[in-house]
């Protein structure tokens, strides 16, 4: 595996950060950072899960924060990209939906869907309205079409946002191979290859994971629907205080081999 796959792997042998889901939580994702940064030891490595967008208007500066912060990982000695792993999430799922919204066959249905489930947030931030998405959808494809060109052009106005969501990885394999990283779920009645939207999805299926998954010693999740917190179990972690849902914002630091080593919480 590698960067430009599906799953990206990491390269290093050190500790591993793990950051969950934001949800436009910028204020934050700054601590946060601060938090890391003051923390961080070579070989550190370092891996997000996802759901930067949705949540709050803070989508846009959210992003921001995460690019900001990767520069400065880049700019560490010794750092190299396959020591940082930003993964897909449910929110960016939805968000890449929605701008091919005018392909589907019921447009009104899944839009109405994914306003209801953090997109209109995510639309917000980025300049757009929910108003014009519906009307757009009454109207047929072509008006459809016309609209989700808008809100592409005003994602590409924002210098490296584009690149960002459009190179996002599935999900992540630490160097060993014994720790999987995803953003919601895994279903463990299926190869790692199959898996497809499972990972955003199976929330269910991660709560069956009760063994090692695929050689797996443990995997590790960044989105919780019931915002639990940091819940672990002897094959799996899950990392998820309800940022962006009026919760905490977490972070984790795990050995190699997966064990917890050092936590944080805002």
């Amino acid at each position: 595996m590698s960067q430009d796959a599906k799953f990206a792997q990491l390269i290093g042998q050190g500790r591993i950060w793990v950051i969950p889901s934001l949800m436009g939580e910028v204020e934050k994702l700054r601590r946060l950072h601060l938090e890391i940064a003051s923390r961080l030891q070579y070989p550190d490595q370092v891996v997000y899960l996802g759901n930067y967008l949705g949540g709050s208007a803070n989508v846009q500066a959210t992003v921001e924060e995460v690019l900001t912060f990767r520069r400065w990982l880049l700019a560490r000695p010794y750092m190299f990209l396959e020591d940082y792993a930003y993964l897909r999430g449910a929110q960016e799922e939805m968000w890449s939906k929605l701008l091919q919204l005018h392909f589907a066959p019921n447009p009104r249905e899944i839009l109405s869907w994914v306003l209801d489930h953090g997109a209109a947030a995510t639309l917000q931030s980025y300049g757009g309205a929910a108003n014009d998405g519906i009307i757009a959808a009454r109207e047929g494809p072509v008006a459809l079409a016309r609209w989700t060109g808008q809100l592409r052009a005003m994602i590409a106005a924002r210098p490296g946002h584009q690149p960002f969501l459009t190179h996002l990885r599935r999900a992540a394999v630490s160097r060993s191979g014994e720790l999987l990283f995803v953003n919601a779920g895994v279903d463990p009645e299926k190869p790692l290859d199959q898996q497809r939207d499972s990972f955003w999805w199976s929330t269910s299926g991660f709560n069956r994971v009760t063994q090692p998954f695929e050689g797996f010693r443990r995997v590790i999740r960044g989105f919780d629907p019931s915002a639990a917190g940091l819940v672990e179990t002897a094959t799996t972690l899950s990392l998820d205080g309800g940022s962006g849902r009026g919760g905490a914002l977490l972070a984790a630091c795990l050995g190699p081999d997966g064990a917890l080593i050092d936590h944080i919480t805002l």
